[in-house]
């Protein structure tokens, strides 16, 4: 019961995060920073900072939608005693992971839009980005990372003796099957 606990309000709250990148992220595309010309083409669009805003901002869309996805699989799921020690454990971690990869790529997207707006006129500006950019995606790391690593272990890599818990479900499972 705990376990079923922790593990919805885990999802819930990382879901939440994830919509909200999405949200930004999906504006930002469809927003082009600096405009367009009478063409339609985009301002910045021969600029560096832009094509790498491009590319994050795409890249945090795609890993934003996929981390939501996968926390919703956890909230929608049986919470069956197997489900605890191989399918659920997975997907909170590859959903904590791309809710990782999400937010750095939001933070840098954002970070190249500023450094192209305002770099360009104020070159001292640098550095702030810079440490801006820095401070988000390392406050992210030291609150999750710990308990990523955490899963990682206790999902992936032997606790007692020499087989993996991926190893004894599908042990267990067998049994499970003829037993129940």
């Amino acid at each position: 019961m705990q376990g079923e606990t922790w593990m919805k309000t885990t999802a819930e709250s990382s879901s939440i995060t994830a919509a909200l990148i999405v949200t930004v992220v999906f504006a930002a595309s469809i927003t082009v920073p600096g405009g367009k010309k009478e063409s339609g083409i985009p301002v910045f669009q021969k600029d560096i900072a832009f094509t790498i805003f491009a590319v994050f901002n795409a890249f945090s869309l795609f890993t934003s939608t996929t981390s939501l996805l996968l926390f919703l699989s956890i909230l929608t799921t049986r919470f069956s005693e197997i489900d605890f020690l191989v399918s659920l454990p997975r997907r909170l971690i590859f959903g904590l992971f791309t809710l990782f990869l999400s937010t750095t790529s939001m933070i840098v997207a954002f970070g190249a839009i500023l450094f192209l707006v305002f770099c360009g006129q104020r070159p001292w500006m640098i550095a702030p980005i810079i440490g801006f950019v820095c401070l988000p995606i390392s406050i992210i790391v030291a609150i999750k990372l710990p308990l990523l690593v955490d899963l990682i272990k206790s999902t992936f890599f032997p606790i007692f003796g020499t087989q993996s818990y991926l190893e004894s479900c599908k042990t267990n499972r067998k049994n499970t099957i003829f037993m129940g």
